[in-house]
């Protein structure tokens, strides 16, 4: 299907859409501008730069979880 005809198809659903379904297709939409903002702050773009060039030590997912239950497990023995 062609974005033009995705963007007819829409319309027309929009068009006849129930109020409650029009408000949670707003609040969607809504939500996926307000994610995009960031990209447009020159000030959270700066943050990103400033951490990816950090020195400070950094941890997967996984070594964080295991240093995590290592505490845990040694907070407990004690």
């Amino acid at each position: 299907m062609s974005t033009i005809q995705i963007r007819k198809k829409l319309h027309r659903y929009i068009d006849q859409a129930q109020e409650k379904k029009l408000k949670a297709i707003y609040a969607m939409v809504e939500d996926e501008t307000e994610e995009s903002a960031h990209w447009e702050d020159q000030n959270f773009i700066d943050e990103l730069i400033r951490r990816s060039k950090s020195t400070d030590t950094q941890f997967s997912i996984q070594e964080s979880i295991q240093r995590a239950i290592k505490r845990v497990r040694s907070k407990r023995k004690s």
